[in-house]
């Protein structure tokens, strides 16, 4: 039994090129907009219309390009360009190596992996309008403002497409035309083969241009049409990095627009940077200078910002997140985090727990309840529910060569200033004192002290730093307090 056919026979995305302009030791299609690269983007749109193949070509840089598309889609064919330059050519290997197991029959897409912006919905309605028409050749097009440089798609009294003209070769009256190809087609699979088959390089640039096959297509009798868009963002590459810079500052702007739409209130969209791969709940609140990266979820009504830059951060419902670093993290339900505060990979905070001014945390999973109020570091630790640590507590984790665990149980309160050196276990309920280390087990319930006896050696400073400041503050401190008589109570007098 024949499987229904839910999608073009194939999408070929072009991904050779250099991409010398870029400037970059990064292949072009590697850069990034939106926390994904450009050719990812790319096989995202083509995997939406369901292709039963997707071929990608490459060359540039290919075992660097080849390593990326076996993270980003393992499934795509990796079709390798020969010497012999051009769209068309890079267009006809492609189709050989699908073509290998049994030819193509159908529709087969044409597009760029440098078009981070083109949706699947647009490549929906290129393919659906190619075979309703029963087109020999689609072609995308986009109607711009400015023209200049872009090939001019010319038509016939009918409608149809009759021609792409350059526009180095294109005439005054053609300039005026602002409907430009894209560069992005549906083929009728039979008509790209046979007219491949005969596209030559005898040309000025010495190149097998996939532009031919139309003329060649309609030479054969075949309708070639076209999909006009009015979205131009959608058909744009990135040759360079400014090119790739107002790309990715549109995809935002449609980013942060779409989660606004969706329920959440951005309050600064101008500021505010959002990866395409985040999820976000209804009634979630972004404050302004917030960057959003990589697999982060929010919760419903969990506030974030200002200034707060995450990276894969899960964030419960009700939590607030305030001017915080972090990475690789889970904050629990109306837990609390900031300001100023680092999430390193591995930290989890349970619900209403906190981590607060000035903390730094790294594999360390805190329980419900749990405060790590203010200037401190958590490291390599487990943490109870219920939990106070004070003021200044570090878990030293690091002898030199070994990082150690700290289990501190629940409902412990911890003194100022403690700190840990693991491995030590403090037991559920227990105490420290100010400026204590621990360096044994804390049975549960009991007091940690280190403290030595405090003395206090008169008269250093007059004989250790004479002339200082301090020193003349001290003299006249003494002198005061020796001048001052001693007080009397006469009414108690016998």
């Amino acid at each position: 039994m024949i499987p229904e056919n839910t999608g073009p026979a194939a999408v070929i995305v072009l991904a050779a090129g250099a991409g010398t302009r870029m400037k970059s030791r990064t292949p072009k299609i590697l850069h990034e907009i939106g926390g994904r690269s450009m050719v990812a983007h790319a096989l995202m749109a083509a995997r939406s219309v369901n292709p039963r193949q997707l071929a990608i070509v490459v060359r540039h840089e290919r075992d660097l390009v080849a390593r990326h598309l076996a993270d980003v889609d393992p499934a795509a064919v990796i079709v390798d360009q020969d010497d012999i330059p051009g769209t068309g050519r890079a267009v006809e290997v492609a189709l050989q190596a699908l073509d290998a197991t049994q030819p193509l029959a159908g529709t087969v897409v044409v597009t760029y992996g440098d078009v981070p912006l083109l949706s699947g919905a647009l490549l929906a309605e290129l393919v659906a309008t190619h075979e309703k028409e029963a087109n020999a050749v689609t072609v995308l097009t986009a109607v711009l403002d400015d023209a200049t440089g872009y090939g001019r798609i010319l038509r016939g009294e009918d409608g149809t497409v009759t021609g792409i003209r350059e526009h180095k070769d294109s005439s005054e009256a053609e300039r005026l035309i602002r409907e430009v190809n894209s560069g992005i087609y549906a083929f009728d699979a039979a008509v790209l083969r046979d007219a491949l088959a005969h596209v030559t390089t005898d040309n000025s640039q010495g190149e097998k241009y996939l532009t031919d096959v139309l003329g060649l297509a309609r030479e054969s009798g075949g309708r070639v049409a076209a999909v006009v868009t009015a979205d131009r963002w959608q058909v744009e590459g990135a040759n360079d990095r400014v090119q790739l810079s107002a790309l990715g500052a549109e995809l935002n702007r449609r980013t942060v627009e779409a989660w606004m739409r969706a329920g959440v209130t951005v309050v600064d969209p101008a500021t505010t940077w959002i990866d395409s791969s985040v999820t976000l709940d209804e009634d979630v609140r972004i404050l302004p200078n917030t960057q959003l990266h990589g697999t982060t979820t929010v919760a419903r009504d969990a506030v974030v910002g200002p200034d707060t830059t995450l990276t894969d951060v899960t964030i419960g419902e009700g939590a607030t997140v305030t001017r915080t670093h972090g990475s690789g993290a889970v904050i629990g339900a109306d837990a609390a985090v900031g300001p100023f505060t680092y999430l390193r990979p591995g930290t989890v905070l349970g619900e209403t727990g906190k981590i607060g001014a000035f903390y730094e945390t790294k594999n360390v999973t805190i329980g419900r309840g749990s405060k790590l109020s203010h200037l401190g570091y958590a490291g390599d630790a487990e943490i109870g529910d219920d939990t106070n640590i004070g003021c200044g507590n570090i878990t030293a984790n690091y002898d030199g060569e070994k990082k150690h665990r700290t289990v501190i149980g629940s409902g412990v309160r911890t003194g100022s200033n403690t700190v840990f050196v693991a491995p030590v276990t403090v037991g559920d309920g227990a105490y420290s004192g100010a400026g204590a280390v621990i360096r044994k087990d804390v049975p549960a319930g009991a007091l940690a002290l280190t403290v030595a006896a405090q003395r206090n050696t008169e008269g250093w400073v007059a004989a250790n730093r004479p002339g200082t400041r301090s020193a003349e503050l001290a003299q006249a401190a003494t002198k005061d307090s020796s001048s001052t008589p001693a007080s009397t109570e006469e009414g108690n007098q016998p």
